[in-house]
C-alpha cells in the first residue's frame, strides 16, 4: 500500500474510530442513566447504588494489565471485537434473564461485572491502537476525536436516558444499549489496525507473567514515563477532593437544587468537548509535557478558587454562574492536562509495550479513585470544606512541581536547552 492510500485509510480511520466510539459511549451512557435510577428505585439504597459503582471499577482496574499484554502480544482487532461482542453477549444475557425470571440487583451486579471486564480490553487495546490506525501528524487529532466523541456521549446519554426512563422498560435500554455495541463491532470490523504499524509480524509471543515482567521493566527504564505514571496516580487521588467534595459542597452546604446541579455538571462536559474541538483544530504541542504542566498548575489554583462562594456571601444566581463557569474552566484545563500528554505518551511508548504501559497507568488511576473518594469522604464528614480545598491545592501545585521539575521537562523535551547552547556558542 502506498503513502497515498494509507493517508486515504487513516483519514477513514479517524471518521469510524470516532463514529463507533461515539454510538458505543452514547449506549453506554444512556444504559447506566437508567440503571443507575432503576437500582434506586428498586432498593432506594445509595449502597446499593455505590455496590455497583464499584462493580464498574474494581475488575477494570484488576485486569487492565492483563488487558495490556493481550493487546500487546495478540491480534488488537481480534482483541477489539470479541470484547465488543462479548458486551453484546452480556446484555443479550441479562435481556433473558429478565423475561424468564425478572430483573434483579443481583443479576445486575453480575453484568456490571462482565460488562466492565469487556470494556477494559476494548479500551486498553483500543488506546494502544490509536497509534496505529492514522499517521503521526493526525494523532492529536484523533485524540481529540475520541474525546469529543465520549464528551458528545457525556451530554447526550443521561438526556436520552431522561426520556426514556419515563416511557421505556428496562429492557428498552438493554436493546438499544446491545444495538448500539452492535454498529460498533460493525464499524470497527472494517478498520485495519496494523495500517501505521512497524512490528515485526514474527516476534515470539513472551508468556504472561514474562510479558508483565518486561513490561515493569520496560517502565523503571524509562525515566519521563515513570514520572508520568507517578502524576497520573497522584492526580487521581487528590482530585477525588472536587469529585467527591463538589457534589457536598453545592448540594448540602450551599443548598443548590438537584436540577441546576445537573447544569453545573453539563458546563463541565461542554468545556471537554469546547477544548476537543481546539485540538482538533489546532497544530500538535510542541512541548506537551511543559504544557501539561502549566495547564495542572492552572488547574490547582482553579481548586482553591471553589472556596469563593464558601467564604463569601453571594446570591443563589451569582453561585450558580460562578460553578458553571468554574467546572468549565476545570474541564478546559484537564483537557489541557491530558490531551498533550496522551499524544506524547503515544509516541513515547514503543510500540510492543503501549498496552501494557497503558494497562498499567488505568490500573494505577482507577485504583486510586476510590481509595480517594472514601478518605475524602471521611475528611469533608470531620473537616472544613475550605481548608480541605485550599490544602488540596497546594499539595497537588507541590507534586507537580516536584514531578515536573526543570530536570524532566529537559530530559522529555531536549530542545529546551538549545537556546542556552546556542547563546553558550555565540
Amino acid at each position: 500500500m502506498n503513502e497515498a492510500e494509507k493517508y486515504k485509510k487513516a483519514t477513514y480511520h479517524l471518521w469510524t474510530f470516532t463514529a463507533s466510539k461515539m454510538i458505543a459511549m452514547l449506549g453506554s451512557h444512556v444504559l447506566s442513566f437508567g440503571i443507575s435510577l432503576y437500582i434506586l428505585a428498586m432498593t432506594g439504597s445509595a449502597m446499593n447504588f455505590a455496590t455497583n459503582m464499584i462493580c464498574s471499577i474494581l475488575p477494570r482496574a484488576l485486569v487492565a494489565p492483563i488487558a495490556g499484554f493481550v493487546a500487546d502480544n495478540y491480534s488488537k482487532k481480534r482483541t477489539i471485537l470479541l470484547a465488543q461482542a462479548g458486551t453484546v453477549l452480556t446484555m443479550g444475557g441479562l435481556l433473558l434473564y429478565t423475561e424468564t425470571v425478572g430483573m434483579s440487583v443481583n443479576a445486575i451486579y453480575v453484568t456490571t461485572v462482565f460488562y466492565t471486564l469487556c470494556s477494559a480490553f476494548s479500551g486498553v487495546t483500543f488506546s494502544s491502537a490509536i497509534a496505529t490506525l492514522v499517521n503521526p501528524e493526525r494523532l492529536q487529532r484523533a485524540m481529540s476525536f475520541n474525546q469529543m466523541s465520549m464528551s458528545v456521549a457525556a451530554i447526550g446519554g443521561p438526556v436520552i436516558g431522561g426520556m426514556m426512563y419515563g416511557f421505556f422498560s428496562m429492557e428498552v435500554f438493554l436493546i438499544v444499549h446491545m444495538v448500539a455495541y452492535i454498529i460498533a463491532f460493525c464499524l470497527e470490523a472494517t478498520m485495519d489496525f496494523k495500517l501505521y504499524s512497524k512490528r515485526q509480524e514474527n516476534v515470539e509471543k513472551e508468556k504472561i507473567w514474562a510479558g508483565l515482567a518486561s513490561g515493569f521493566r520496560y517502565i523503571k527504564q524509562q525515566k519521563v514515563i515513570k514520572v508520568v505514571m507517578w502524576l497520573s496516580l497522584w492526580i487521581n487521588l487528590f482530585f477525588s477532593a472536587i469529585v467527591v467534595g463538589g457534589t457536598y459542597i453545592i448540594i448540602e452546604i450551599l443548598k443548590m437544587e438537584s436540577t441546576h446541579f445537573g447544569f453545573i455538571q453539563a458546563s463541565g462536559a461542554i468545556g471537554m468537548l469546547v477544548a476537543s474541538l481546539y485540538f482538533a483544530t489546532q497544530a500538535e504541542v510542541k512541548m506537551p509535557l511543559r504544557f501539561s504542566k502549566i495547564s495542572l498548575l492552572l488547574l490547582s489554583g482553579s481548586l482553591g478558587l471553589a472556596v469563593i462562594p464558601l467564604v463569601t456571601n453571594l446570591s443563589y444566581i451569582t453561585i450558580f454562574i460562578f460553578y458553571i463557569g468554574l467546572y468549565f474552566i476545570f474541564a478546559i484545563f484537564e483537557m489541557g492536562i491530558n490531551m498533550p500528554l496522551g499524544v506524547f505518551m503515544q509516541k513515547l511508548i514503543s510500540e510492543e509495550y503501549r498496552g501494557r504501559v497503558f494497562g498499567l497507568m488505568e490500573t494505577m488511576a482507577m485504583s486510586m479513585m476510590p481509595i480517594g473518594m472514601l478518605v475524602y469522604g471521611v475528611l469533608y464528614d470531620r473537616l472544613p470544606a475550605t481548608g480541605i480545598l485550599l490544602v488540596t491545592s497546594v499539595i497537588i501545585v507541590t507534586i507537580t512541581l516536584v514531578l515536573l521539575r526543570p530536570a524532566v521537562l529537559k530530559e522529555a523535551h531536549p530542545e529546551l536547552e538549545e537556546p542556552v547552547m546556542e547563546s553558550v556558542q555565540s
